[in-house]
């Protein structure tokens, strides 16, 4: 399992400014993939075994770690992250941690998939991050308590090997293999503190639930549809359309900057698989003056053996339609079998979700349900 970056040792103590100037990161491809370890997808820290300073919680929090030079508490200076306590040897003459002492975190991911890459994201913790550690994963109930995950009847793999980590930086390292894990344990040895766990990969849903349910929402990033293109990312980025819930501000949607010539904005989704669209909604919450003011769908099936970058492979599904802001907007289509979806703004401006209810064809199931058995590795 790679390594993409060598970050190690202590930063420099912080001086003033700026939190981030000296915070060491480099671009990783793994990146542009969803984080399974996001609180907005219902990932959650099931339990630590000890976060005196600063609370598991915080690792998958999806905003930024954020750092106040001058706010402390009675424990000590408050952080962002998960942080615990100094280890101690076992005596005066022995003070010192021993090599197998360690600190670690269960993290429930918000969606089961395949691990493409880590993220231990030391942000802040300059001098008081650990020296090493180890991510190992697992597949059980979404539910599973702490008691079932360190049973020893639950196998963990280690998917992130013991390495060494710097401070104030995002030490990236890449995963192989196709299984699909619900769990991770980090470990941090033997002890101190990290900021975020991002866990980047492709979401692999429960087809039997969708067929409990009857429907699904062909577009949802939680049900493994994943943007593939866009014509602006300047403001924020069109994977805010497919996640779960309502947005709660402009900064929760996708909106591109004001065009200055005669052309309009778009994105391009991969479904969650083939499947039957037979609802749409486009949704403008929160756009009260930056809402586009047209929308049109338009929609690919990959199966049929067409060439995606071909205009004429492309069929209507929602005509240009006009847009009222902060509203939502649903409508019944003709039903049209897709595994992509291209969505046009007229002419800029914003959107807020974009829900397409239907239901997956019968391959797509089958293929859908041979990954998501795919064993543990």
């Amino acid at each position: 399992m790679p390594q993409l970056t060598d970050f190690t040792g202590d930063a420099q103590p912080y001086e003033g400014g700026d939190t981030y100037a000296d915070y060491r990161r480099t671009d990783v491809p793994f990146t542009r993939l969803v984080n399974l370890a996001d609180r907005r997808l219902g990932a959650g820290v099931v339990a630590t075994n000890d976060d005196l300073f600063a609370e598991g919680d915080n690792l998958v929090l999806p905003q930024n770690p954020r750092f106040d030079w001058d706010t402390f508490d009675n424990k000590g200076k408050v952080m962002d992250g998960w942080e615990s306590r100094r280890r101690r040897g076992a005596s005066a003459d022995e003070p010192h941690p021993v090599d197998s002492d360690h600190d670690w975190a269960l993290v429930r991911l918000g969606l089961p998939g395949v691990v493409r890459g880590v993220i231990v994201d030391t942000a802040h913790f300059r001098g008081n991050y650990p020296q090493q550690i180890t991510v190992e994963a697992t597949r059980a109930r979404t539910a599973a308590s702490a008691e079932e995950l360190l049973s020893p009847e639950t196998t963990w793999v280690e998917i992130v090997p013991r390495s060494s980590v710097g401070g104030h930086a995002a030490n990236a390292f890449s995963v192989e293999g196709e299984a699909v894990y619900t769990h991770l344990r980090l470990k941090q040895h033997p002890d101190g503190g990290v900021a975020r766990l991002r866990v980047h990969g492709d979401v692999v849903p429960d087809v039997s639930w969708f067929g409990r349910i009857g429907s699904l929402d062909l577009v949802a990033l939680e049900n493994g549809a994943a943007v593939e293109d866009a014509s602006d990312l300047f403001y924020s980025p069109p994977s805010n359309l497919i996640m779960p819930g309502r947005p709660q501000n402009t900064g929760d949607c996708w909106e591109t900057r004001r065009r200055r010539d005669k052309g309009n904005d778009w994105v391009r989704y991969r479904l969650a698989e083939q499947g039957e669209i037979r609802a749409a909604e486009v949704d403008t919450t929160c756009l009260k003056g930056n809402a586009a003011g047209w929308a049109a769908l338009f929609g690919f099936d990959a199966e049929s053996g067409g060439d995606i970058t071909d205009a004429a492979a492309w069929f209507e599904i929602l005509p240009r339609t006009r847009l009222q802001p902060d509203t939502q907007h649903r409508f019944e289509v003709d039903s049209a079998v897709a595994t992509h979806v291209r969505l046009d703004i007229f002419p800029d401006g914003g959107l807020a979700r974009l829900r397409l209810h239907g239901s997956l064809t019968d391959a797509a199931a089958r293929r859908l349900a041979d990954r998501a058995a795919a064993d543990v590795a």
